[in-house]
């Protein structure tokens, strides 16, 4: 599959697996799995179809690793980033590196600022343990502007951390006085 079908798979998925699976007419459990021939045969039937292999090479291809297959290969879901209301993935809370980091982009700077970093649509905030994969994903929206979070006080302030498969890290919030502003 070439890398322009590929991102254009990963993106529906992205959709149908995050955000709107209604979409083809599936159905997401509570830890976000669903049926791998359900999703294909609804594929089909709305124009988009997809063979197992192939969506096999878009989950073991996808750059930023978003879905996980089941070992049998018979279920399928997004890591993390669910917007829908009845997926509520349970993850473990465990130890945040010292500082994580956001990217976003100049023009939320000022709201960022104000009320801190907000799930909006999401059930989390993504953070990342690097700022190369912060920087990439702040490059998204624009002009790229890097936050430092001070996870070591918000977890002694009782604040809990979690990190998806792909290694996303996530929290509920990030009130505004743990954030520092790297650039702008």
């Amino acid at each position: 599959m070439n890398e322009k079908i590929l991102r254009q798979r990963s993106k529906f998925l992205s959709l149908v697996l995050r955000h709107q699976p209604e979409t083809i007419g599936i159905h997401l459990d509570t830890e976000g799995w669903t049926d791998v021939q359900t999703l294909l045969q609804q594929m089909i039937k709305h124009r988009n179809p997809l063979k197992l292999q192939e969506l096999i090479e878009v989950v073991e291809n996808n750059d930023k690793k978003r879905f996980q297959l089941s070992e049998d290969h018979s279920k399928i879901r997004a890591v993390q980033g669910h917007s829908t209301h009845h997926v509520q993935r349970e993850y473990s809370a465990i130890t945040p590196p010292d500082m994580l980091y956001h990217g976003t982009a100049t023009r939320f700077v000022d709201d960022i600022l104000e009320q801190g970093l907000i799930s909006g649509q999401r059930h989390h905030v993504h953070l990342s343990a690097d700022l190369i994969t912060a920087t990439k994903v702040g490059q998204r929206h624009g002009k790229v502007v890097i936050f430092r979070i001070n996870t070591q006080q918000m977890q002694q302030d009782g604040f809990k951390f979690y990190q998806a498969e792909n290694g996303v890290w996530l929290t509920e919030k990030v009130p505004s006085h743990y954030l520092s502003l790297m650039s702008k």
